[in-house]
């Protein structure tokens, strides 16, 4: 295994092994569920490959993210219970994520980023988007950035 994902895909077996122990049903089929997640990833397109650092935080954020929205789905549909079991599942991947960044954080990367890419239209979005994901680097959601850049590029 290498070292540039070795260490978050590390960790999560260790504690794997220490929820199986533990016999926490709900922590050990989450980082199963990640692990097949990160697996799949790795074995996707036509050789097999070890994720970096980086593509598997992209793997844990989308697994999170459809934590979110399956628990609003069920919520919406009056299943309560499996509402909450898909918000602690995301519970259990958001230990793995770096922190989220406050409003006035993402405002002052966002300004940054617009700036050092020399964005200044909102005709211009693609450019910016990719300017300020890259800045952003899984700390935000992308409908939050988005939301920042448009209205920082439209005042």
């Amino acid at each position: 295994m290498s070292t540039a994902a070795g260490g978050l895909k590390n960790r999560l077996t260790t504690d794997l092994t220490t929820a199986m122990k533990a016999k926490d049903e709900i922590v050990t089929s989450t980082i199963r569920m990640a692990l097949t997640a990160i697996r799949n990833e790795e074995v996707a397109g036509k050789a097999a490959r070890e994720l970096s650092e980086d593509e598997v935080l992209r793997v844990l954020t989308r697994e999170a993210k459809k934590r979110v929205e399956a628990a609003e789905a069920f919520a919406s549909g009056g299943r309560g219970d499996r509402a909450e079991r898909e918000r602690a599942e995301g519970e259990v991947l958001n230990r793995y994520l770096p922190a989220q960044l406050s409003d006035e954080e993402l405002a002052t990367v966002v300004a940054g980023a617009l700036a050092e890419a020399g964005v200044d239209d909102v005709k211009q979005m693609g450019k910016a988007m990719k300017a300020v994901q890259t800045a952003v680097a899984g700390r935000a959601q992308g409908g939050r950035v988005a939301a920042e850049v448009k209205r920082q590029l439209s005042a």
